[in-house]
């Protein structure tokens, strides 16, 4: 369906840079490493409100995104800007939520737009939230994982409800100094999943996966033909 460019040979490339693994883990650990700690919290605002909510917005098809509530980046976390009224939320992701050995997890230019529907919205979200308000807050990565892990353990974030997916569909996000707006795709999100269940990570299967064990979480990456604006993935 997705043609020669998501061949074996091209999923297994796209698998290592979306994984980071090998050599990238220890880049990540390298004190060359471009992006070491976090940058001041101004450079990763963006300056223009209505710039962020367009770029929100840009995750999914217009059809989706236009009734969606769309939340932006404040100085101490992520406050509404668009009220919705068919249960999904757009928003910029920043690199905090970027696995945690991924060398760009403080890159200050990372740009995530997701538009998440409602079970997204209700369990996955609250993580994003959280890690926000705690990075803001001045905590340190491991201060972060352990609050995150802590409140997971607890009950206080919850499990990922069945159905929990999100679009990533936008041509303006930028995810990191390599990929780029990588490829239009869909997210899905499994509290502690087998990848192979899905048959991802295989020769010839479009589904990639990420394994976040820390926070029992299993992310699902499915590439598709076309950005939220219709055009074709080049």
């Amino acid at each position: 369906m997705l043609g020669k460019r998501f061949g074996a040979a091209a999923l297994k490339g796209i698998a290592l840079l979306v994984l980071l693994a090998g050599a990238r883990q220890a880049l990540a650990q390298d004190a060359k490493t471009p992006y070491p700690t976090m940058a001041p919290v101004a450079q990763y605002l963006m300056e223009d409100r209505n710039s962020e909510i367009a770029l929100a917005q840009s995750a999914a098809p217009e059809s989706i995104s236009r009734d969606a509530e769309v939340l932006v980046l404040g100085r101490h976390g992520y406050e509404t800007a668009v009220k919705g009224k068919n249960g999904f939320v757009c928003l910029v992701e920043r690199s905090w939520t970027a696995p945690l050995e991924n060398p760009n997890f403080w890159n200050p230019k990372l740009r995530g737009p997701l538009c998440l529907n409602a079970a997204a919205a209700r369990t996955y979200l609250p993580r994003t939230i959280k890690k926000t308000e705690l990075i803001l807050a001045g905590r340190t990565k491991a201060q972060m994982v352990e609050a995150v892990s802590s409140a997971i353990d607890k009950g206080e974030l919850p499990a990922m409800e069945p159905g929990a997916m999100c679009f990533m569909l936008s041509k303006a996000g930028y995810l990191d100094d390599e990929a780029g707006h990588w490829h239009p795709h869909l997210m899905f999100f499994v509290s502690r999943a087998d990848a192979a269940t899905w048959g991802a990570d295989l020769p010839g299967s479009p589904v990639l996966s990420i394994n976040a064990t820390w926070e029992h979480l299993t992310t699902y990456l499915v590439p598709v033909r076309r950005w939220s604006d219709g055009t074709p993935d080049l």
